[in-house]
């Protein structure tokens, strides 16, 4: 490791300092949390414009798609936040037994102390703010790690979050693998990671040193299951929220955007028709074009995709899109039906904009076909039929089921949020359809 000298002094100062920062107990103070969540929002709207540049410069993302995926979200979260924070700070009654009568039970939340936050490049500023919101608001003192493969974001944390937050409790580092590893080898209170399972595997390992408790969110590859409808406009509506799952968030580079669809072979032919249509109408006939649409993050992310299709089988299973424009890292949406169920693009998480379609004699051998593989970080199922809903919820495991729509659960503040499995660490949590149901109805009815 090639680590100077100077990085290896400015992290253990660093870490000295929140320390102290942590003892001296300002941070524990109900009103020191509101004080740095509402900077935080300050800097949201102060910085508006330089966060859109940043996320174009780093994934060329829209306005709009940076708005609802990264600004809006953090937003939300410090609303939320903002609302409920007494609520969680405050002690919780625990009932305890007649025998101990006129004894008094509490449960106190307390901070953990020092928390080391990796956030990732596919949702720079949301994955790495909105963790810190959750850490500051519990009391901690907090290092972020933005990810150095989206530097203008990365140098936009850096240089705005001191000017907003108390520098002596929350610092951001920046820096590659080599001060990755190097902040991996001292001691946290916590540490929240987001990422490849493979980087995830790495950051436990480390923190099994020190018995430090780890959250991990790692993805996978989040099927979709897709049943017949006797309404032609039901099937219509579920095709477009897959397309806005695929490639609305960030052209598919995201842990919980769709990765490849079951399907019944005798509707496989209606759904390429209509996947087709709503590309095109979701992003114009030239998608590289319109600049509503993110690009791949990187040069080794985009031969990491290309590669993916470099199987002539693969190739060969192409059934719309394909193109490659290396200049720009943009590939543009891309269906394949049927491809080999042992090359790369169907054993590895994809994350990028290829869509594979698997074709099932009957929709009910999905459940099997799901359970064979990794456990995911959600499923979504579009389905009416309650007894296949129950099978879906009883038979398989993920992170979160979710029936009639897609990414819904990262939107909702009132459901745990995580992974099981390789997927990574959380609760289990599900969303019924109850707003996919009534989405669909206001669909039916534009």
């Amino acid at each position: 490791m090639n680590t100077t000298m100077e990085a290896i002094t400015e992290v253990e100062e660093t870490l000295s300092e929140l320390r102290q920062t942590f003892k001296s107990g300002r941070t524990r103070s109900v009103a020191w949390r509101k004080n740095q969540v509402s900077a935080l929002l300050q800097l949201i709207h102060d910085q508006e414009d330089e966060i859109f540049k940043a996320l174009y410069e780093d994934l060329g993302k829209h306005p709009v798609e940076a708005y609802r995926d990264e600004i809006g979200i953090v937003k939300k979260t410090i609303n939320y936040t903002s609302s409920n924070l007494e609520k969680w700070v405050a002690p919780k009654k625990s009932r305890l037994p007649l025998l101990l009568f006129p004894t008094r039970g509490e449960v106190l939340p307390e901070p953990l102390g020092v928390v080391l936050i990796f956030a990732s490049w596919n949702f720079p500023i949301s994955l790495g703010l909105d963790p810190v919101i959750g850490a500051i608001s519990a009391g901690n003192t907090v290092v972020l790690k933005p990810s150095e493969q989206a530097p203008a974001c990365s140098s936009f944390l850096a240089n705005t979050i001191p000017q907003y937050m108390d520098s002596k409790a929350v610092r951001v580092i920046e820096g590659g693998a080599e001060i990755s590893e190097l902040l991996l080898q001292q001691k946290w209170d916590k540490i929240f990671f987001t990422g490849s399972p493979q980087v995830g595997r790495i950051v436990m390992s480390a923190a099994a040193k020190n018995l430090t408790p780890v959250t991990l969110e790692l993805g996978g590859k989040c099927p979709t299951i897709l049943d017949s409808f006797s309404n032609s406009s039901d099937l219509k509506v579920a095709i477009k929220r897959i397309v806005g799952g695929k490639w609305g968030p960030c052209n598919g580079q995201a842990c919980i955007g769709v990765d490849y669809i079951l399907i019944e072979e005798k509707l496989a032919s209606t759904l390429i028709e209509l996947l087709k249509k709503t590309v095109k109408r979701f992003y114009s006939d030239s998608p590289k074009d319109s600049k509503c649409i993110a690009r791949v993050i990187n040069r080794g992310h985009f031969e990491r995709l290309r590669n993916l299709l470099k199987d002539p089988l693969v190739a060969a299973s192409i059934v719309h899109g394909g193109s490659l424009d290396e200049e720009n890292l943009f590939i543009e949406p891309t269906i394949l039906l049927d491809p080999p169920l042992d090359a790369a693009i169907m054993t590895e998480e994809i994350f990028g904009p290829l869509l594979p379609i698997i074709t099932l004699k009957s929709i009910q051998e999905s459940i099997e076909f799901i359970n064979s593989r990794p456990k995911p970080l959600a499923i979504y199922a579009f389905t009416k039929d309650e007894e296949f809903r129950q099978r879906i919820l009883s038979e398989t495991s993920s992170g979160s089921v979710i029936f009639n729509d897609v990414l819904i659960q990262f939107i909702c503040d009132a459901l745990p949020f995580g992974g099981v499995g390789q997927s990574g660490f959380g609760r289990l949590a599900y969303s019924l359809d109850y707003l996919g149901l009534l989405l669909l109805f206001l669909g039916l009815k534009r």
